[in-house]
Protein backbone atom coordinates (compact mmCIF):
# COMPACT_ATOMS: atom_id res chain seq x y z
CA UNK A 1 0.00 0.00 0.00
CA UNK A 2 2.76 2.43 0.94
CA UNK A 3 4.59 1.69 -2.27
CA UNK A 4 1.50 2.47 -4.28
CA UNK A 5 1.07 5.66 -2.28
CA UNK A 6 4.66 6.57 -2.86
CA UNK A 7 4.30 5.88 -6.57
CA UNK A 8 1.16 8.02 -6.75
CA UNK A 9 2.93 10.83 -4.98
CA UNK A 10 5.81 10.68 -7.40
CA UNK A 11 3.36 10.75 -10.33
CA UNK A 12 1.59 13.79 -8.90
CA UNK A 13 4.95 15.46 -8.30
CA UNK A 14 5.93 14.71 -11.89
CA UNK A 15 2.71 16.23 -13.20
CA UNK A 16 3.20 19.28 -10.96
CA UNK A 17 6.74 19.70 -12.22
CA UNK A 18 5.51 19.31 -15.80
CA UNK A 19 2.83 21.96 -15.32
CA UNK A 20 5.34 24.27 -13.68
CA UNK A 21 7.76 23.79 -16.57
CA UNK A 22 4.94 24.44 -19.05
CA UNK A 23 4.03 27.64 -17.22
CA UNK A 24 7.67 28.72 -17.24
CA UNK A 25 7.91 28.08 -20.96
CA UNK A 26 4.78 30.19 -21.55
CA UNK A 27 6.13 32.96 -19.36
CA UNK A 28 9.41 32.95 -21.29
CA UNK A 29 7.57 33.08 -24.62
CA UNK A 30 5.32 35.95 -23.54
CA UNK A 31 8.32 37.80 -22.16
CA UNK A 32 9.95 37.76 -25.58
CA UNK A 33 6.64 38.66 -27.25
CA UNK A 34 5.89 41.48 -24.81
CA UNK A 35 7.75 44.28 -26.69
CA UNK A 36 5.91 43.52 -29.92
CA UNK A 37 2.55 43.09 -28.16
CA UNK A 38 2.96 46.41 -26.34
CA UNK A 39 3.85 48.24 -29.56
CA UNK A 40 1.00 46.49 -31.40
CA UNK A 41 -1.58 47.44 -28.75
CA UNK A 42 -0.37 51.02 -28.26
CA UNK A 43 0.29 52.03 -31.86
CA UNK A 44 -2.27 49.93 -33.77
CA UNK A 45 -5.13 48.58 -31.68
CA UNK A 46 -5.59 51.67 -29.51
CA UNK A 47 -5.61 54.17 -32.44
CA UNK A 48 -8.14 52.02 -34.33
CA UNK A 49 -10.47 51.85 -31.33
CA UNK A 50 -9.99 55.52 -30.44
CA UNK A 51 -10.63 56.64 -34.03
CA UNK A 52 -14.03 54.91 -33.83
CA UNK A 53 -14.67 56.90 -30.65
CA UNK A 54 -13.67 60.11 -32.45
CA UNK A 55 -15.94 59.24 -35.38
CA UNK A 56 -18.90 59.43 -33.00
CA UNK A 57 -17.91 62.91 -31.75
CA UNK A 58 -17.12 66.35 -33.07
CA UNK A 59 -15.16 69.35 -31.84
CA UNK A 60 -17.42 72.39 -31.20
CA UNK A 61 -16.47 75.42 -33.29
CA UNK A 62 -16.02 77.61 -30.20
CA UNK A 63 -14.04 75.07 -28.19
CA UNK A 64 -10.36 75.57 -27.47
CA UNK A 65 -10.06 72.17 -25.80
CA UNK A 66 -9.78 69.98 -28.88
CA UNK A 67 -9.94 66.59 -27.17
CA UNK A 68 -11.62 67.45 -23.88
CA UNK A 69 -14.48 69.39 -25.50
CA UNK A 70 -15.71 66.61 -27.79
CA UNK A 71 -19.48 66.35 -28.25
CA UNK A 72 -21.22 63.05 -28.96
CA UNK A 73 -23.06 63.15 -32.32
CA UNK A 74 -23.60 59.45 -33.04
CA UNK A 75 -23.55 58.60 -36.75
CA UNK A 76 -23.88 62.22 -37.87
CA UNK A 77 -20.36 62.29 -39.33
CA UNK A 78 -21.00 59.14 -41.36
CA UNK A 79 -24.34 60.45 -42.65
CA UNK A 80 -22.77 63.75 -43.66
CA UNK A 81 -20.28 61.93 -45.87
CA UNK A 82 -23.06 60.86 -48.25
CA UNK A 83 -23.78 64.51 -49.14
CA UNK A 84 -20.18 65.74 -49.14
CA UNK A 85 -19.25 66.59 -52.73
CA UNK A 86 -15.55 66.86 -51.86
CA UNK A 87 -15.53 63.39 -50.35
CA UNK A 88 -17.11 61.73 -53.38
CA UNK A 89 -14.83 63.70 -55.66
CA UNK A 90 -11.87 62.40 -53.65
CA UNK A 91 -13.22 58.85 -54.01
CA UNK A 92 -13.47 59.35 -57.79
CA UNK A 93 -9.92 60.71 -57.94
CA UNK A 94 -8.70 57.78 -55.84
CA UNK A 95 -10.31 55.32 -58.23
CA UNK A 96 -8.75 57.19 -61.14
CA UNK A 97 -5.39 57.00 -59.38
CA UNK A 98 -5.84 53.26 -58.76
CA UNK A 99 -6.88 52.56 -62.35
CA UNK A 100 -3.68 54.24 -63.53
CA UNK A 101 -1.15 52.99 -61.03
CA UNK A 102 -2.13 49.33 -60.51
CA UNK A 103 -1.87 48.14 -64.15
CA UNK A 104 1.16 50.35 -64.77
CA UNK A 105 2.91 49.08 -61.65
CA UNK A 106 2.24 45.44 -62.53
CA UNK A 107 3.38 45.93 -66.13
CA UNK A 108 6.59 47.71 -65.09
CA UNK A 109 7.43 45.14 -62.41
CA UNK A 110 6.78 42.15 -64.68
CA UNK A 111 8.75 43.70 -67.54
CA UNK A 112 11.78 44.32 -65.31
CA UNK A 113 11.55 40.79 -63.92
CA UNK A 114 11.48 39.26 -67.39
CA UNK A 115 14.43 41.36 -68.55
CA UNK A 116 16.55 40.68 -65.47
CA UNK A 117 15.77 36.97 -65.51
CA UNK A 118 18.17 36.65 -68.42
CA UNK A 119 21.90 35.98 -68.08
CA UNK A 120 23.15 39.54 -68.32
CA UNK A 121 26.51 40.86 -67.26
CA UNK A 122 26.37 42.44 -63.79
CA UNK A 123 22.71 41.44 -63.47
CA UNK A 124 22.93 41.76 -59.67
CA UNK A 125 23.93 45.42 -60.07
CA UNK A 126 20.92 46.09 -62.28
CA UNK A 127 18.57 44.38 -59.83
CA UNK A 128 19.94 46.44 -56.94
CA UNK A 129 19.72 49.65 -58.97
CA UNK A 130 16.05 49.10 -59.83
CA UNK A 131 15.18 48.07 -56.27
CA UNK A 132 17.00 50.97 -54.59
CA UNK A 133 14.31 53.66 -55.25
CA UNK A 134 11.77 51.54 -53.35
CA UNK A 135 13.64 51.99 -50.06
CA UNK A 136 13.78 55.78 -50.43
CA UNK A 137 11.27 57.93 -48.59
CA UNK A 138 8.32 58.96 -50.75
CA UNK A 139 8.53 62.56 -49.54
CA UNK A 140 12.10 62.85 -50.80
CA UNK A 141 11.21 61.17 -54.10
CA UNK A 142 8.21 63.49 -54.50
CA UNK A 143 10.35 66.60 -53.99
CA UNK A 144 12.90 65.38 -56.55
CA UNK A 145 10.17 64.71 -59.11
CA UNK A 146 8.65 68.12 -58.40
CA UNK A 147 11.92 69.65 -59.55
CA UNK A 148 11.99 67.41 -62.62
CA UNK A 149 8.41 68.38 -63.52
CA UNK A 150 8.78 72.09 -62.69
CA UNK A 151 8.04 74.64 -65.46
CA UNK A 152 10.83 76.37 -67.40
CA UNK A 153 13.73 74.76 -65.50
CA UNK A 154 12.56 71.16 -65.09
CA UNK A 155 14.64 68.57 -66.94
CA UNK A 156 11.58 66.88 -68.42
CA UNK A 157 10.08 70.20 -69.52
CA UNK A 158 13.32 71.17 -71.21
CA UNK A 159 13.47 67.81 -72.97
CA UNK A 160 9.99 68.29 -74.41
CA UNK A 161 10.91 71.83 -75.47
CA UNK A 162 13.93 70.43 -77.34
CA UNK A 163 11.62 68.27 -79.48
CA UNK A 164 9.18 71.13 -80.09
CA UNK A 165 6.53 70.45 -77.40
CA UNK A 166 5.90 73.60 -75.35
CA UNK A 167 2.55 72.73 -73.76
CA UNK A 168 4.16 72.17 -70.36
CA UNK A 169 6.53 75.14 -70.37
CA UNK A 170 4.37 77.63 -68.45
CA UNK A 171 2.72 75.45 -65.80
CA UNK A 172 4.82 72.30 -65.85
CA UNK A 173 3.45 68.77 -65.63
CA UNK A 174 2.02 69.19 -62.14
CA UNK A 175 0.31 72.50 -62.83
CA UNK A 176 -2.06 71.20 -65.50
CA UNK A 177 -5.19 69.20 -64.51
CA UNK A 178 -4.83 66.73 -67.36
CA UNK A 179 -1.22 65.78 -66.66
CA UNK A 180 -0.99 66.18 -62.87
CA UNK A 181 -2.35 62.77 -61.86
CA UNK A 182 -0.51 60.78 -64.57
CA UNK A 183 2.70 62.55 -63.54
CA UNK A 184 2.24 61.55 -59.89
CA UNK A 185 1.49 57.99 -60.98
CA UNK A 186 4.55 57.83 -63.24
CA UNK A 187 6.86 58.89 -60.41
CA UNK A 188 5.28 56.41 -58.01
CA UNK A 189 5.47 53.54 -60.50
CA UNK A 190 9.18 54.09 -61.06
CA UNK A 191 9.72 54.17 -57.30
CA UNK A 192 7.80 50.97 -56.53
CA UNK A 193 8.59 48.86 -59.59
CA UNK A 194 11.65 47.35 -57.89
CA UNK A 195 9.54 45.74 -55.18
CA UNK A 196 7.23 44.05 -57.65
CA UNK A 197 10.22 43.09 -59.76
CA UNK A 198 11.68 41.07 -56.87
CA UNK A 199 8.37 39.27 -56.30
CA UNK A 200 7.88 38.42 -59.96
CA UNK A 201 11.52 37.43 -60.37
CA UNK A 202 11.33 34.93 -57.52
CA UNK A 203 8.11 33.46 -58.96
CA UNK A 204 9.53 33.18 -62.48
CA UNK A 205 12.70 31.49 -61.25
CA UNK A 206 10.59 28.87 -59.45
CA UNK A 207 8.92 27.82 -62.72
CA UNK A 208 10.35 24.53 -63.93
CA UNK A 209 12.44 24.96 -67.11
CA UNK A 210 11.00 21.67 -68.40
CA UNK A 211 7.68 23.43 -68.99
CA UNK A 212 9.29 25.91 -71.36
CA UNK A 213 11.32 23.16 -73.03
CA UNK A 214 8.20 21.06 -73.65
CA UNK A 215 6.32 24.08 -75.00
CA UNK A 216 9.22 24.96 -77.30
CA UNK A 217 9.34 21.38 -78.62
CA UNK A 218 5.60 21.62 -79.34
CA UNK A 219 6.27 24.73 -81.42
CA UNK A 220 5.03 27.40 -79.01
CA UNK A 221 6.19 30.93 -79.79
CA UNK A 222 7.80 33.12 -77.10
CA UNK A 223 4.54 35.05 -76.77
CA UNK A 224 2.58 31.81 -76.32
CA UNK A 225 5.06 30.59 -73.70
CA UNK A 226 4.65 33.88 -71.88
CA UNK A 227 0.83 33.94 -71.98
CA UNK A 228 0.26 30.19 -71.45
CA UNK A 229 2.98 29.42 -68.91
CA UNK A 230 4.49 32.49 -67.26
CA UNK A 231 1.38 34.59 -66.71
CA UNK A 232 -0.78 31.79 -65.20
CA UNK A 233 2.01 30.65 -62.88
CA UNK A 234 2.73 34.15 -61.55
CA UNK A 235 -0.96 34.90 -61.05
CA UNK A 236 -0.71 34.71 -57.22
CA UNK A 237 1.88 37.51 -57.35
CA UNK A 238 -0.42 39.51 -59.61
CA UNK A 239 -3.26 39.04 -57.14
CA UNK A 240 -0.99 40.21 -54.32
CA UNK A 241 0.10 43.24 -56.34
CA UNK A 242 -3.52 44.19 -57.05
CA UNK A 243 -4.47 43.97 -53.36
CA UNK A 244 -1.41 45.94 -52.23
CA UNK A 245 -1.96 48.48 -55.01
CA UNK A 246 -5.60 48.95 -54.01
CA UNK A 247 -4.69 49.51 -50.37
CA UNK A 248 -1.88 51.90 -51.36
CA UNK A 249 -4.21 53.87 -53.63
CA UNK A 250 -6.83 54.26 -50.91
CA UNK A 251 -4.11 55.42 -48.51
CA UNK A 252 -2.21 57.60 -51.00
CA UNK A 253 -1.15 60.82 -49.36
CA UNK A 254 2.59 61.51 -49.19
CA UNK A 255 3.11 61.58 -52.96
CA UNK A 256 0.19 63.98 -53.43
CA UNK A 257 1.24 66.13 -50.48
CA UNK A 258 4.82 66.38 -51.74
CA UNK A 259 4.07 66.98 -55.42
CA UNK A 260 0.71 68.75 -55.85
CA UNK A 261 -0.97 69.37 -52.45
CA UNK A 262 -4.20 68.15 -54.02
CA UNK A 263 -4.12 70.57 -56.95
CA UNK A 264 -4.34 71.93 -59.55
CA UNK A 265 -7.98 72.95 -59.32
CA UNK A 266 -10.60 72.11 -61.93
CA UNK A 267 -14.07 73.58 -62.28
CA UNK A 268 -16.71 70.91 -61.62
CA UNK A 269 -20.27 72.23 -61.57
CA UNK A 270 -19.15 75.62 -60.33
CA UNK A 271 -16.90 74.13 -57.64
CA UNK A 272 -13.11 74.33 -57.60
CA UNK A 273 -11.92 70.77 -56.93
CA UNK A 274 -8.39 69.43 -56.95
CA UNK A 275 -7.32 67.22 -59.84
CA UNK A 276 -5.26 65.08 -57.43
CA UNK A 277 -7.53 65.44 -54.37
CA UNK A 278 -7.45 61.80 -53.29
CA UNK A 279 -9.16 60.48 -50.15
CA UNK A 280 -5.93 60.19 -48.18
CA UNK A 281 -5.23 63.86 -48.71
CA UNK A 282 -8.82 64.80 -47.81
CA UNK A 283 -8.51 62.91 -44.50
CA UNK A 284 -5.29 64.80 -43.78
CA UNK A 285 -6.88 68.14 -44.67
CA UNK A 286 -9.93 67.51 -42.46
CA UNK A 287 -7.85 66.26 -39.53
CA UNK A 288 -4.83 68.56 -39.58
CA UNK A 289 -5.91 71.75 -41.34
CA UNK A 290 -9.57 71.95 -40.26
CA UNK A 291 -9.37 69.99 -36.95
CA UNK A 292 -12.51 68.05 -37.86
CA UNK A 293 -11.29 65.06 -35.93
CA UNK A 294 -14.56 63.13 -35.89
CA UNK A 295 -15.24 63.71 -39.57
CA UNK A 296 -11.74 62.59 -40.57
CA UNK A 297 -12.07 59.47 -38.41
CA UNK A 298 -15.42 58.65 -40.02
CA UNK A 299 -13.80 58.95 -43.45
CA UNK A 300 -11.03 56.59 -42.41
CA UNK A 301 -13.58 53.91 -41.48
CA UNK A 302 -15.43 54.39 -44.77
CA UNK A 303 -12.11 53.94 -46.57
CA UNK A 304 -11.51 50.77 -44.57
CA UNK A 305 -14.90 49.44 -45.73
CA UNK A 306 -14.08 50.36 -49.35
CA UNK A 307 -10.72 48.58 -49.07
CA UNK A 308 -12.38 45.39 -47.83
CA UNK A 309 -15.03 45.50 -50.56
CA UNK A 310 -12.52 46.09 -53.36
CA UNK A 311 -10.27 43.34 -51.99
CA UNK A 312 -13.18 40.88 -51.99
CA UNK A 313 -14.08 41.86 -55.56
CA UNK A 314 -10.46 41.34 -56.64
CA UNK A 315 -10.45 37.96 -54.92
CA UNK A 316 -13.63 37.01 -56.75
CA UNK A 317 -12.33 37.93 -60.20
CA UNK A 318 -8.77 36.70 -59.79
CA UNK A 319 -9.86 33.45 -58.13
CA UNK A 320 -9.74 32.35 -54.52
CA UNK A 321 -7.39 29.49 -55.38
CA UNK A 322 -4.57 32.01 -55.78
CA UNK A 323 -4.52 33.09 -52.17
Amino acid sequence: MSERGTGGGEARAGRSWSLTKHARDNLTAYTFLAPFLIIFLVFLVYPVVYSLYLAMHQVPADSFDVFGGLQFVGFKNFIKLFTDVKFWWSVAMTLYYAVLIIPAGIAASLTLALLLNNRLKAVAVYRSAFFLPYVLDMLVVGIVWTLIYSPHVGILVQFFESIGITAFTEKGFLGMPGSAMPSVVFANVLKGAGFGMILYLSAIQNISPSLYEAAEIDGATPWQRFTRITLPLVKPITFFMVIIGTISALNAFVEVYAMTSGGPNVDVGGRALGATWVTGYYVFDAFYNQWRLGYASAMSYVLLALTVIVSLVNRKFLGSDNT
